[in-house]
């Protein structure tokens, strides 16, 4: 039987403990009565609200804050590397080190895991499900990778019902044994680290193998790589949804600017009208996983459809930061062209009148030269696209001597986009004060601090207006 390394320790130490993802599993870690600290190099308001949980922390992360007295078990995110001075000085020690992946499938040992994995779409389909699992009582647990508003990125729950935004990056995802999976989309990504699609669609398969006998995945239709990884899922129900294709389908569909309108049917006879609290195609498509889960838990058309209403979104998924002298400013986290285009087909949909401008900062050298192709092609909807230096993370130098953002500018125009290369936010933040003029509606997008732009320029806005 595969160990698990919480059920040994009650002192567990989280280096890299202020991270989206590392300060929730702190939260449930407490609620297990384990003993809790945690270092950080940069002090914030998570750890604050850490500390008055009760959990020691320490700021900066040295070595001399590990001792063999105060620490069973080690966990560390993936921003930690191996030189980091308390993850050498614990393996010097010989204390057990564990990564985060690995300590959320030992706490889904003891639950029943819902995890949503895929390309792109699992933030929003997964604050949709804990949404929807809140307003019908069920109080789930849940770890997200973005922050739900108004609620967060993690809760501790009172039920078994544990919520995980399921990542493939390194394959972390193989860490977990759900008895709900949802898969949204297999795309090219991460291509730092996987050889192809043959490749990503193997972990892939390897996930859904990991569900619980007896359990369900729930699977995107319209998806032909996800179709065909989950037809060979062995001794596990499925269920498919999709715009297109599926079992869970839906019609009808009708936009408005701060929400969307669609009959929803199961094996083509009509079951409900659901409004859903955001706008987009795309999470249409979302609601329609967020449905088939909530049937499956036994939740009602009635608790469905309170929860999909008033869902408000995730913190820089389509937000909107501010809107002055006629001029509206929105944010997002996309960094895959798929997810660009739809996000940009979103707003386009809900500012069908006015000129739209992008500012897209690509997101890792790797991932901007494999795709670039794609990445040309995602602008279809803006009218102005101003491209920054690529945020440098996880790539080597090699990478950043191979593609620059001069090149996808180059190749934007070559199909027929109106493009500028500008290298730092200072410089847009000036060029858009300088150009913007009301009803434009200004995007920034990308996993980097892209949102930068539009609060700077916000901000000058405001001088203006005063």
């Amino acid at each position: 039987m595969k160990k698990n390394y919480l059920d040994e320790a009650n002192r567990i130490h989280l280096i890299g403990i202020g991270g989206t993802g590392m300060s929730g599993l702190a939260k449930l870690l407490l609620d297990i009565n384990k003993k809790v600290s945690g270092s950080d190099n940069t002090f914030s308001s998570t750890l604050k609200d850490l500390e008055k949980k009760g959990i020691r922390i320490f700021c900066p992360q040295e070595e001399k804050n590990v001792t063999g007295r105060n620490i069973e078990l080690a966990i560390y995110s993936h921003a930690i590397f191996p030189d980091n001075p308390e993850y050498k000085k614990l393996l010097e020690k010989g204390i057990p080190l564990i990564s985060y992946p690995q300590a959320v499938g030992c706490l889904m040992e003891k639950k029943r895991g819902i995890a949503i994995a895929g390309t792109h779409g699992k933030t929003t389909t997964s604050s949709l499900i804990v949404t929807v699992l809140k307003e019908a009582g069920y109080s789930p647990s849940f770890l997200l990778g973005g922050e739900i508003r108004g609620v967060g990125n993690s809760g501790v729950g009172g039920s078994d019902l544990l919520v995980v935004e399921a990542c493939e990056y390194k394959r972390s995802f193989l860490n977990y044994h759900p008895e709900i999976a949802v898969v949204t989309s297999v795309e090219r990504d991460h291509l730092d680290y996987y050889k192809d699609i043959t490749d990503i669609k193997r972990s892939f398969r390897d996930f859904l193998g990991n569900v619980r006998k007896g359990g369900l995945i729930i699977y995107c239709a319209d998806d032909a790589n996800t179709s065909s990884i989950a037809g060979k899922s062995g001794n596990r129900n499925t269920v498919s949804y999709g715009l297109k294709k599926g079992e869970w389908t839906a019609a009808n569909i009708r936009f408005v600017r701060d929400f969307s309108e669609f009959d929803c049917y199961f094996h083509e006879k009509r079951e409900a009208k659901i409004r859903l609290g955001i706008s987009g195609m795309h999470n249409v498509q979302n609601s329609l996983a967020v449905i088939a889960c909530s049937k499956h838990l036994g939740v009602s058309w009635a608790d469905i459809k309170g929860g999909l209403g008033t869902y408000r979104g995730v913190h820089r998924r389509c937000e909107l930061l501010g809107k002055i002298r006629g001029i509206t400013l929105i944010d997002d986290y996309g960094h895959h062209p798929t997810e660009i285009r739809c996000t940009l087909k979103c707003v386009r949909n809900m500012y069908p009148e006015s000129r739209m401008i992008v500012v897209f900062q690509p997101h890792q050298y790797s991932r901007t030269r494999f795709l670039l192709r794609e990445f040309a092609a995602s602008f279809s909807d803006a009218d102005k696209v101003v491209v920054p230096d690529i945020y440098f993370v996880r790539d080597s130098i090699l990478e950043k001597k191979l593609v620059n953002a001069q090149i996808l500018v180059e190749r934007i125009r070559k199909n027929g986009g109106e493009a500028l290369y500008l290298p730092t936010f200072e410089e847009i933040v000036e060029y858009l004060h300088e150009i913007v003029r009301p009803d434009d509606v200004v995007l920034t997008i990308g996993a980097g601090p892209v949102n930068r732009v539009a609060e700077g320029l916000l901000s000058r806005l405001k001088e203006r207006n005063n």
